[in-house]
């Protein structure tokens, strides 16, 4: 784990929660635990493949049942730089107006061979961001809309452009599981645009990116699946973004 990460991936698994190890609170259930033998699978087969996620510092939650069987829910508390190698590059996304600063922790997917798989856990609790960013990637699944929106620009955009910072990008496959990091899209379009206006945006644009990108859920059911409200999102992104979108439709 104490290598340097070197730019041989050439598919990028972004996923909200990955299971890595108990040790490691960054899951709530199926889709972490599918998400982290996906990569252990791509470990065995020597496949080229980096994973990208939150780092998740207070976990989903710790179950403690009282005396009369009344659930109560307590954060989970865990010190990632006992488990995990901080990565020296930063990326930066644009949250409400604001730059938020982000960094990664790197884990290690060992495989059968010895052939190794690297995770990026992404994290804002950085002194650069104000009190309030440095929590969007505390919890799993919590707060409300526009903190789970927040955490989706870090997830999709931001680990786009971390990855882009560590020189993972080139010939690169991006793997979606789930729609929380979909925004990474609107990265890849705008990197497409290169210094072009949103309006300029071509069909070949479009499709050159979608080529770009894989998605697979593993629920059908519309609860799975978040939705924001059109003037939330367009607050949260900034107006270029937005754009950026609504010319893709």
């Amino acid at each position: 784990m104490n290598g340097p990460i070197v730019p041989t991936p050439r598919i990028a698994y972004f996923s909200m929660e990955i299971c890595l190890d108990q040790a490691i609170p960054t899951y709530s259930g199926g889709l972490g635990v599918l998400a982290g033998d996906t990569l252990r699978s791509a470990a065995d087969l020597n496949l080229p493949v980096v994973g990208v996620t939150l780092l998740h510092r207070k976990g989903y939650f710790r179950q403690q049942i009282d005396e009369n069987g009344n659930q109560t829910e307590l954060p989970v508390e865990w010190r990632p730089e006992e488990v995990l190698q901080e990565q020296p590059e930063r990326a930066t996304v644009t949250i409400e107006g604001r730059t938020v600063h982000v960094r990664g922790w790197r884990y290690t997917v060992r495989g059968v061979t010895g052939h190794e798989v690297p995770v990026l856990l992404l994290d804002t609790s950085l002194a650069e961001n104000g009190e309030n960013d440095r929590t969007l990637t505390d919890s799993l699944y919590g707060g409300d809309a526009r903190y789970r929106l927040a955490q989706e620009i870090v997830l999709g955009m931001g680990g786009a452009q971390l990855l882009r910072a560590v020189g993972f990008l080139g010939d690169t496959r991006f793997h979606m599981n789930e729609g929380h990091s979909a925004l990474l899209a609107a990265t890849l379009l705008d990197w497409r645009l290169d210094g072009r206006k949103p309006f300029e945006l071509t069909e070949e644009d479009v499709e050159a990116v979608r080529r770009q990108c894989v998605f697979t859920t593993h629920t059908p059911v519309p609860a799975g699946h978040d939705r924001f409200p059109a003037d939330l999102t367009k607050r949260m992104l900034g107006d270029a973004t937005y754009q950026l979108l609504e010319a893709a439709k």
